[in-house]
């Protein structure tokens, strides 16, 4: 789980740090002392509607909303460990639907906000979350620790998910979907997101992720609670 810090920058998503990692067993912390400010924006910029990124029927009755940064770990683990299971066995089988929603912690992780523009950038394509996947499994190699060139490794992301070069570089450099991943951020800084991976599930936060069993249990209590008919079969 990383809390985002204080520190300032152009396009600073301004939330603070405070991260459990779980590194070969040990835990490893990141502290800063102040609460999490507003995305710093440049005088009347009118942001569009904060929609997040879709997986599963828009019309579901239940949506599970992720803030994540591509470059925090915590987040990592939650797409390889919790990420499979809630596709397969909530978002498929028509129960929910998930919505990631950029939170890039640009004062501390200084090659997320490329990752978020690329996944932007591909989804375009109709390949936000092929691009998803391959961020976050290759996070060791174009982290901020990794690299100062992050921008090598999604090229080939790109190609290896079959994008159009020429329409992803255009989009990449030109910053086309900046806006929406400030919209999308901003989402989560009104609702008090301060670390991620954070999970909105009916109007509840939680911070730092959850495991599938208790991802289940939520969706399912929502369900129970639903009027029959706002509860559509679920896919066998």
């Amino acid at each position: 789980m990383v809390k985002a810090s204080p520190k300032k920058s152009k396009n600073a998503f301004l939330p603070i740090v405070l991260v459990v990692l779980a590194v070969g067993g040990a835990a490893i912390f990141y502290k800063v002392q102040n609460k999490p400010k507003p995305i710093e924006l440049a005088p009347g910029t009118v942001l569009p509607a904060a929609e997040g990124h879709l997986r599963g029927d828009p019309k579901a009755p239940i949506t599970i909303m992720e803030f994540a940064d591509f470059e925090c770990p915590g987040c990592g683990q939650f797409a390889a460990l919790q990420g499979p299971d809630v596709k397969a066995r909530i978002i498929d089988a028509g129960l929910a639907n998930f919505r990631f929603y950029d939170f890039p912690l640009t004062s501390i992780h200084q090659n997320t906000l490329a990752a978020h523009l690329a996944a932007s950038c591909a989804e375009d394509q109709g390949k936000f979350w092929e691009m998803h996947d391959k961020l976050f499994a290759g996070q060791m190699d174009w982290s901020t620790q990794a690299t100062t060139n992050p921008r090598k490794f999604f090229d080939t992301y790109a190609g290896e998910i079959g994008l159009d070069m020429a329409a992803f570089n255009s989009c990449f450099d030109s910053q086309k979907h900046l806006p929406k991943i400030q919209a999308n951020a901003a989402a989560g800084t009104e609702r008090g997101v301060s670390s991620t991976p954070t999970l909105v599930i009916g109007n509840k936060v939680y911070a730092g992720g959850l495991t599938y069993d208790r991802i289940k249990q939520l969706v399912d209590s929502l369900r129970s609670a639903l009027p029959a008919s706002a509860a559509p079969e679920v896919k066998p």
